[in-house]
């Protein structure tokens, strides 16, 4: 678990894209400029459990529009990030961003002053590098597993690099809620979803039976903070 997530080359990834751009095209109108709400596949699909491909040209028209549906649809499911898989585009290519409110330290510490939130971020081509051994367990949903939240536990210190929608290199030291997020997405453009990482299944539960309080590990004094990415 935790392996860093490297895209491999792949020689066909030209015309994987360029029939996805096509298809793209299909189904999104290109005379309609206005964003739109896109499906959000659902645990069980085929395109939630490959690999992703590579972005070739992260500048393309076809991702400028696809970031744009993207952010859409999460605004619209009040989601904390969306990977292209989940809209059933096979790229390796996420979204995501960290409220104020959701900046708090997961390992129990007090939270400072300082703001951690982290405004709309496009990571194209991730690679991900834990910086410690240390994981905290944490609460999270997911919008390709609708109705569900687990505990799951995640490195506190990450590294992370790709590329903006730009084009221009991003590379960042995470902590917290955004060590969470970025490798809870970046974990579906491996095809893993976060039932697959938990270690206690007795802490998978259905979101509205929250009201009853946390099961198991979390009744024996391990506070955990539902993180809903």
């Amino acid at each position: 678990m935790g392996a860093r997530l490297i895209a491999q080359p792949n020689s066909d990834v030209k015309g994987r894209f360029t029939l996805l751009s096509t298809l793209y095209q299909i189904v999104v109108k290109p005379h309609i400029t206005a964003m739109a709400i896109l499906k959000i596949a659902r645990m069980g699909h085929p395109v939630l459990r490959a690999p992703a491909s590579p972005v070739p040209d992260p500048t393309s028209p076809e991702i400028q529009r696809l970031v744009r549906d993207m952010v859409e649809t999460m605004d619209d499911a009040d989601g904390a990030g969306l990977a292209a898989p989940q809209v059933h585009v096979p790229l390796r290519l996420v979204i995501f961003h960290v409220p104020a409110d959701r900046d708090e330290p997961d390992d129990g510490s007090e939270a400072d002053d300082e703001d951690h939130s982290v405004p709309l971020t496009v990571l194209i081509n991730p690679v991900i590098e834990p910086l410690t051994e240390e994981q905290d367990m944490g609460w999270e949903g997911c919008l390709s597993v609708p109705g569900l939240i687990g505990a799951v536990p995640r490195f506190t210190q990450i590294r992370y690099r790709g590329v903006s929608l730009g084009g221009e290199p991003i590379d960042r030291i995470a902590e917290g809620f955004h060590a969470r997020v970025v490798q809870h997405e970046c974990d579906h453009l491996d095809g893993i979803l976060y039932p697959q990482r938990m270690t206690d299944m007795s802490l998978l539960m259905f979101r509205e039976e929250m009201k009853y309080g946390a099961p198991g590990a979390a009744e024996d004094g391990d506070e955990m903070e539902e993180e809903g990415v």
